[in-house]
């Protein structure tokens, strides 16, 4: 999946031999750097031949309104974009004012190097100019996790052979409102621009950032702007250092959307140049531009003080801790070893300083998707956040709990009680214009509950739970309450009924497959919000028995009514499951199984993704699935299924599922190994970790795939790891690959740490200091205190089953209603299908003929 004499092999850098302008844009993403504040895309800092040239501040944003073709009663009105902030990275090189440019210049020993163990991006190359000078050029780039609106950027330039004039050239440039002098895009960049893509973000037609305060003084520059629409505000501010023996002069330049510091310098014959720039930006929802500038002033004369040496030192022992705490450690495997830290790293740099701000879908590496929140982070992404770095899961779940007001009002929009989350947003307004794959997954309210659960099972922080986390539990389950319906054998309850129907059912919603959209009690929903019901209804009980100061606090603010958390447990317990006896499993929805079965093993490549080759309404008539729906359910709340029904599920599932969600295949190589599939568990994990790293789905170069990336993590932990925390117990059931010698992995619970190491014939817990631990290994019950270890020995790694399930097995199959099922692929046309006048004549023998 990676070309390996470009890419080689090594566990913890990820490691360039050559430059190559064909995948630019995938390559900007696999070298960003970020911190869940600020990134900065993997752009060579000469600032040429560009896919994206790409600096993004988490919520950085504009609006704009949604233009719909035809309008309705609650369409999301107003969108929202992530911008692009003005660009610090370029550092031009000039010898005898002979530009470096990669796309013509003769490079020498070229490689560039992302070091995951201090955080730094480096690039070295000796360049052979055209009069024959060689000149070694060594380059950093760092954006630090713990001064979260700093950058560090530093070029070293040698002339070797010779003496001779040379520029460094230090700009920053407004490119979201125009390119500089250089701004030229790549021919494959240009292309993959043309290509429709609805992944791809909106592009401004307008002019955005406002010019504000912008001024120099000597090394130090600043630009500030406020954003047209949105009123967000934005200051960068740069200092500039230079070390060299040779003599040089400085000039600068300033202007609205460019600011320029020059050194022109004599330069002697292996005398290096070093010029060091720390760029600093900081951003507001309305602050006035020149307090941020004010604020950049200040960052920067924290950095003259300490020196730019120490930011490194720190980097790297910030990166120490997270390495410790956060490594999953694979056997006898350093290229799966290499590919797993550097998703590991990427949730870093998607997470680590949000501070309360959300985790976007590209993190701050691009601008796929817009730069929106979705329920990636609670499902896929909160996981490893909870277990590994707490403190950062409880600040995205707040970025969840400052939205409820916004979410009350949507509810309300759709004449439901209690909130509902926006499917995707950054302000907190719903910004899907297509509601029916939007507005209709209400599934991301049960999606953010089970992430609050997860994390105060993980932790123990009832803390949080009882302040902030309560209102989003009963606002989420409220909504539930209203937007289902008692049903009986008689029909539908009266408005005063009393609640006790016979089951409780969900309509007109979409689930995660949004190749399905707008249906009848999908079973993802349906098991999520049960889930959701039961948590508030519990939470509520607990609080009034434990907490009975924060319980009367929240009584009075969320205005919970005597019994209404009774009332949560009774639709829980009569949700509708769907399921079908003829079958044996699960139905995705209420109609699902009526559809023809698409037959993906026969759809030919060039027709993939489906979303990209077909219209919605097409895709919408058959079995077919965007990524796993049932079988997430499955994982999630697994508890609730029988092993049988797990394999039934999965069995009938995977065949019709496209994997055209990079939030699939983690999913399904979990079940797969818990269910026996081994070796397609691991083809599963491949097409995870690669990703991006290998561009598996031709999009890397719209920024990383950051829930993809969290999966690994739990694909690893859950998957392979067999770790599993139903209802707040914590328990493991291994399934390690046949050639991994070993599996080793870290957790916290509840503040104490647990290594856990797989091996073919045991699993070993080592607890670190803290209170006493209680957990099972395949049913088993232990309890470790502090500083133990416990080896358990197993027997097996669970049932192993060879092959795939294959449509073959569902063909033919009957449904309940005893109709057959038969797969099949919708006509492929390369032109308008035509009737012609004969086919006219024929009447009810007429065939539709293709015009070619």
């Amino acid at each position: 999946m990676i070309d390996r004499d470009r890419f080689p092999v090594d566990p913890w850098r990820l490691v360039e031999k050559n430059f190559s302008l064909e995948d630019v844009g995938v390559t900007e993403t696999l070298f960003a750097l970020g911190n869940g504040y600020l990134g900065m895309r993997g752009n060579q800092p000469e600032g040429l031949h560009g896919h994206e040239h790409g600096t993004f501040i988490n919520g950085f944003h504009e609006t704009f309104p949604i233009r719909h073709a035809e309008q309705a009663y609650g369409f999301a009105e107003v969108g929202q974009t992530i911008i692009n902030a003005p660009d610090a990275k370029v550092m031009r090189v000039y010898v005898e004012d002979e530009p470096l440019s990669l796309d013509i210049a003769e490079v020498r020993d070229y490689e560039r190097v992302l070091d995951m163990r201090d955080g730094v991006l480096r690039r070295h190359l000796v360049w052979v100019t055209p009069s024959g000078r060689e000149v070694q050029i060594d380059f950093e780039r760092m954006v630090s996790f713990e001064e979260k609106h700093l950058s560090v950027m530093r070029i070293t330039v040698t002339v070797l052979n010779s003496d001779a004039p040379v520029t460094i050239n230090c700009q920053l440039v407004n490119r979201q409102d125009g390119e500089d002098v250089y701004g030229g895009t790549a021919v494959a960049s240009r292309r993959s621009r043309a290509t429709f893509d609805p992944r791809k973000a909106e592009r401004m037609h307008e002019r955005v950032l406002q010019p504000q305060d912008y001024w120099q003084d000597g090394s130090r520059t600043a630009l500030s702007y406020r954003v047209t629409e949105s009123g967000m505000t934005l200051a960068v501010a740069a200092d500039h250092f230079i070390e060299t023996d040779n003599e040089y002069d400085m000039r600068g330049l300033i202007e609205p959307d460019i600011a320029k510091n020059l050194y022109r310098v004599q330069a002697k014959a292996g005398v290096p140049i070093t010029v060091t720039k720390v760029a600093v930006y900081h951003t507001s929802r309305g602050v006035p531009a020149r307090e941020l500038v004010d604020r950049c002033r200040r960052t920067l004369d924290r950095v003259q003080s300490g020196g730019v040496d120490v930011l490194f030192e720190r980097q790297r022992a910030w990166l120490d801790s997270f390495w410790d705490r956060s490594d999953v450690q694979i056997g006898g495997h350093d290229d799966l070893q290499q590919a797993t830290r550097w998703c590991l790293f990427q949730l870093a740099q998607a997470a680590a300083r949000a501070d309360g701000r959300g985790v976007p879908a590209k993190g701050v590496t691009g601008s796929g998707y817009s730069g929106h929140y979705f329920w990636d982070t609670e499902i896929y992404v909160l996981p490893f956040l909870a277990y590994t770095t707490p403190l950062w899961a409880r600040n995205a779940l707040r970025m969840r709990y400052l939205m409820l007001p916004a979410a009350r009002k949507r509810a309300a929009q759709l004449n439901e009680a209690g909130a509902l989350f926006p499917w995707r947003t950054i302000n907190g307004e719903e910004a899907s214009a297509y509601y029916a794959a939007g507005t209709a997954q209400y599934h991301i309210n049960a999606d953010v509950c089970f992430a609050l659960a997860k994390y105060v099972r993980a932790t123990g922080d009832v803390d949080f739970l009882y302040s902030e986390g309560i209102d989003i539990a009963v606002e989420t389950a409220r909504l539930w309450a209203t937007l289902g319906f008692w049903r009986t054998s008689d029909g539908i309850h009266d408005d005063d009924d009393d609640g006790d129907g016979d089951s409780f059912h969900i309509h007109g919603v979409t689930g995660p497959d949004e190749y399905t959209t707008v249906v009848n009690d999908n079973l993802f929903t349906n098991v999520m919000a049960r889930f959701n019901l039961r948590f508030a209804a519990r939470t509520v009980r607990e609080m009034e028995q434990d907490a009975p100061e924060e319980y009367r606090r929240a009584m009075d603010r969320l205005g919970i009514e005597p019994g209404e958390a009774e009332s949560w447990d009774r639709a829980a317990d009569a949700m509708h499951i769907p399921f079908s006896e003829a079958l044996g499993i699960h139905p995705q929805d209420h109609v699902f199984l009526e559809k023809e079965v698409w037959d993906l093993e026969n759809t030919p490549p060039e027709r993939r993704p489906l979303l990209l080759h077909f219209h919605p309404l097409v895709i919408y008539r058959y079995q077919v699935l965007k990524q796993a729906d049932v079988v997430l359910a499955l994982f999630l709340q697994g508890n609730h299924f029988t092993d049988d029904e797990k394999l039934a599920d999965f069995n009938y599932y995977d065949p019709l599922t496209t994997g055209d969600s990079t939030l699939s295949a983690v999913v399904q190589a979990i079940l797969a190994a818990e269910v026996g599939y081994q070796d397609l568990a691991l083809e599963y994990f491949h097409e995870s970790i690669y990703v991006d790293l290998g561009d598996l789905h031709h999009n890397a170069a719209d920024g990383v795939h950051v829930a993809s990336a969290g999966g690994v993590w739990t694909a690893l932990v859950s998957g392979f790891g067999g770790m599993r925390d139903h209802f707040g117990d914590l328990s493991f059931d291994p399934r390690l690959p046949a050639d991994w010698p070993s599996l080793s992995y870290s957790l916290l619970w509840h503040g104490t740490r647990l290594d856990v190491t797989v091996t073919a014939d045991s699993i070993t817990f080592r607890s670190g200091p803290g209170g006493p631990i209680v957990l099972s290994v395949r049913g088993t019950g232990y309890v470790i205190a502090g500083e133990e270890t416990l080896v358990v020995p197993l027997r097996g790694q669970g049932p192993r089953r060879p092959g795939r399930p294959s449509l073959s097995e569902i063909e033919d199959a009957r449904r309940d209603d005893g109709t057959y099922l038969s797969a099949s692929i919708p006509t492929l046309t390369s032109s308008i299908p035509v009737i012609s006048d004969e086919d006219l004549l024929q009447g009810d023998d007429a065939q539709v003929g293709i015009d070619s």
